[in-house]
């Protein structure tokens, strides 16, 4: 399945609709595109029908837990990994995979650690695979525990499903159960079906069809859908809009197995995003409050915790549940603010006018008396714009819209104006490449020139000394 979009044709009110591909954003990822109302010949459904023949993954999904079984059973000396293909090799494959890189003597400990073995897929467009530093994951796995929950839908959270499957028996944390549901295919061979599901977040499908959907559902409905929570880490590039429409179907699939006198119940929500995106995120789950905890990942070169000013992570975690309830560790610079009866950042001071703590990116804000509000510390209030703002900000404001023309019922990327635009830089590049190579031919004429005429200043006047001498 794929999403439907609108396309704003330039100077015209009406739009054309089309399909598109919901998890790659770059044609060159997915060249997928069908306008709705196109009518399809068969022999174009067939060579499309084809082509996702190809695309799908090399091995289904019994496959894979059916060679997981037999992996297992491996003495060490024998559990090779493939770094080249990312696979998992039985005996039977290591003629095939002579010339790659293999690691062998696999442990269980690599085993349950799939996301140590595999490559990140870090693509921004399609996948953008950061995973849970080791701080940030203990926490989340410690919180969930202290909260009570028995049970973990980790939706695109591969190392907070592993970290959960890691505790040793008879650890308090044991007792939690976890099921992932992730877009990359490869954690199939890592996994048997009750604990893991091929899956798209942006249009909830499940790859694997209707008994991945069917594990998922008993997942969220086993003990009348008590002690389960939703936690998810999804594409920060991606729409806003359509993975809530997807939490919003796995909270009804959840509500199926509750009675109508338990109708009122929400399904507990940790939502991991970044901050500046709390007012998308409201419009579509106004009761989530945004915690103050700051989320960072092993690779990831920005979004790391410990720094100081703009440069902290802005990766946040949103939920339903009352953040009184939510202790942050206090050795990481959190306290307890009884004016909110929550946990801040240290720098997040309490405003009395204001009534909250109510700083977002973890430094102190001030509180702007006009605008009747706190502010980021870096700004100040505007009298042109009767805002606060960036000092070197434009009082005319950002324009949204079109970068080529200027219009405002498009974006670049449709401007009718892009190919004109495109022939006008490329014949600008031109000119000023002809121009700086005149420059340098006249500068390589004038150096020629002026040593010609020294050469025949010096003539001279070694002739007009021969002559005196003379």
């Amino acid at each position: 399945p794929t999403l439907l979009f609108v396309k704003v044709n330039r100077g015209k009110e009406e739009t054309r609709r089309f399909y598109a591909c919901s998890a790659c954003r770059d044609r060159k990822d997915c060249n997928f595109f069908q306008w709705e109302d196109e009518k399809l010949s068969e022999a174009r459904l067939a060579a499309r029908e084809a082509y996702n023949q190809r695309c799908r993954p090399p091995l289904s999904r019994t496959q894979c837990v059916e060679r997981y079984l037999r992996f297992i059973e491996l003495p060490l000396s024998q559990r090779k990994f493939c770094q080249s293909c990312q696979q998992l090799l039985l005996p039977d494959d290591w003629g095939d995979h002579r010339e790659h890189q293999v690691v062998g003597d696999v442990s269980v400990t690599q085993l349950r650690r799939p996301s140590q073995l595999l490559y990140p897929l870090e693509n921004k467009k399609t996948n953008a695979q950061y995973l849970f530093a080791d701080r940030t994951c203990q926490f989340l796995a410690d919180l969930l525990s202290t909260l009570g929950f028995r049970r973990v839908l980790c939706v695109g959270t591969p190392r907070l499903h592993e970290l959960i499957r890691l505790t040793e028996p008879g650890d308090k944390k044991s007792n939690i159960k976890s099921l992932l549901l992730d877009i990359d295919f490869r954690y199939s061979q890592f996994y048997v079906e009750d604990s893991f599901c091929h899956y798209n977040m942006f249009n909830h499908h499940f790859f694997d069809g209707k008994a991945a959907l069917e594990v998922c559902r008993a997942f969220l409905q086993e003990d009348k859908g008590e002690g389960v929570i939703l936690v998810t880490d999804p594409p920060f590039g991606g729409l806003v809009e359509p993975l809530a429409i997807t939490f919003k179907k796995l909270i009804a699939m959840w509500k199926e197995g509750q009675s109508q006198d338990e109708s009122q119940k929400e399904l507990p929500i940790f939502w991991i995003f970044p901050y500046f995106f709390e007012s998308r995120i409201h419009q579509f789950f106004p009761n989530f409050c945004m915690l103050d905890y700051q989320v960072d990942y092993d690779n990831h070169a920005l979004y790391k915790h410990g720094k100081t000013g703009r440069k902290q992570s802005p990766v946040r975690i949103f939920t339903n549940i009352p953040p009184n309830k939510i202790i942050l560790p206090t050795e990481e610079g959190y306290r307890f603010c009884p004016l909110c009866q929550r946990y801040v950042s240290l720098e997040n001071r309490h405003c009395e006018h204001c009534g909250s703590c109510t700083s977002k990116d973890g430094r102190k804000w001030n509180h702007c008396f006009l605008c009747r509000k706190c502010v980021k510390p870096s700004w100040i209030h505007c009298s042109i714009c009767n805002h606060c703002a960036v000092p070197d900000h434009s009082c005319e404001g950002t324009k949204d819209g079109c970068f080529i023309c200027g219009e405002l019922d498009h974006k670049r990327s449709t401007c009718p104006n892009i190919g004109t635009c495109k022939k006008a830089n490329k014949a600008v590049r031109k000119q000023k490449q002809r121009r700086s190579n005149k420059m340098k031919m006249e500068s390589r004429k004038g150096q020629s020139m002026n040593h010609a005429s020294v050469t025949r200043k010096k003539k001279r006047r070694e002739g007009a000394h021969q002559y005196l001498c003379s």
